[in-house]
């Protein structure tokens, strides 16, 4: 069986309607999932499912990726908080969407991934740019040093959203974020007025 090729991969999730913009589009084609993940299932790189990185963590698949980015809406010159960045795939993307003078934190809390989410992001010299940094913490705490954010993205569930996040974003803010199995929409309208929306039937591994 033929392995499935990025064309044949971004075709599918714009025919589909989970990616719809350009400057998503782009950064899809742009940042390569094969060298986000291990080297031993590279061939199943843009299957469009979640692929396992180690330490029961995963890359997620890219029609819940393309999903979350496409709510989060990431800007030029925006800075974003990418909460279990794991891989780096997602901070990459981020990279990609607010470049060149934004910035992305990804926080990683496995120290093997950390230095994997760090390799990989610095095939695209988002690290020595300064468009990304990756730094090793508790994520469940957000980031206070860079705090705050335009926006916050967590790909990996956690059972309610930690107040450190609400606190984090800015007025005029928003957060995506994945919450038991549901994707949630977070905007932060006033200092402690909030606007929730959900979107549920998802699978996410915890946040840890």
């Amino acid at each position: 069986m033929a392995k499935p090729t990025l064309n044949e991969l971004i075709t599918e999730l714009v025919e589909t309607g989970w990616l719809k913009s350009s400057r998503l589009i782009e950064a899809f084609y742009h940042i390569k999932r094969e060298e986000f993940i291990p080297s031993d299932i590279k061939d199943l790189a843009y299957s469009n499912e979640a692929l396992p990185i180690g330490f029961g963590q995963t890359i997620s698949q890219p029609l819940v990726v393309a999903f979350m980015l496409e709510l989060l809406n990431p800007l030029p010159g925006e800075k974003i908080l990418d909460i279990g960045a794991g891989s780096g795939w997602t901070s990459a993307l981020l990279a990609h969407c607010v470049s060149p003078t934004g910035i992305v934190i990804a926080v990683e809390i496995i120290p093997e991934l950390v230095e994997f989410g760090k390799s990989n992001v610095a095939k695209y010299n988002f690290l020595t740019k300064g468009i990304v940094k990756f730094i090793g913490a508790d994520g469940k705490k957000g980031y206070l040093p860079e705090a705050p954010y335009d926006k916050i993205l967590a790909s990996a569930s956690a059972q309610e959203i930690p107040k450190d996040w609400y606190n984090q974003l800015k007025i005029g803010g928003r957060m995506v974020v994945s919450r038991n199995q549901s994707v949630v929409v977070v905007d932060k309208l006033e200092a402690n007025k909030y606007q929730e929306k959900i979107y549920e039937g998802f699978v996410f591994v915890p946040l840890v």
